[in-house]
């Protein structure tokens, strides 16, 4: 599917159930929410947070909350027609020059990044 797909998507899900009444600090918060999950995943995996001692996150679900983030993310994007392929197509360029691969390589070789 390509993002331009998704967002049309996304914003005919959120018109049939009148989401897009919604206002957009309300999405932010939302996004934020579901982005905090994803951090409990990644904490529990690394060992800071362990189940069974007061955590109970459920690692079936980590795909579940990466779609959440998406689809909130889109609608955001949506809200502020942000075409998102062409937002990619201008920053990943950007990107690429600022972050150069040889000098982050040889940035991070210490610091076990290589």
């Amino acid at each position: 599917m390509r993002l331009s797909q998704l967002q049309e998507r996304i914003r005919d899900f959120e018109r049939r159930r009148s989401w897009d009444k919604f206002r957009d600090s309300l999405i932010y918060a939302h996004l934020i929410e579901e982005v905090t999950e994803i951090g409990r995943f990644i904490l529990e995996r690394e060992g800071y947070k362990r189940p069974g001692l007061g955590h109970s996150t459920n690692q079936d679900d980590i795909g579940s909350e990466f779609a959440q983030v998406l689809t909130l993310l889109v609608q955001l994007a949506n809200r502020f027609d942000v075409d998102l392929e062409k937002a990619l197509e201008v920053e990943i360029p950007k990107m690429e020059k600022r972050f150069p691969p040889e000098l982050w390589r040889d940035a991070l070789k210490g610091e076990g990044g290589g």
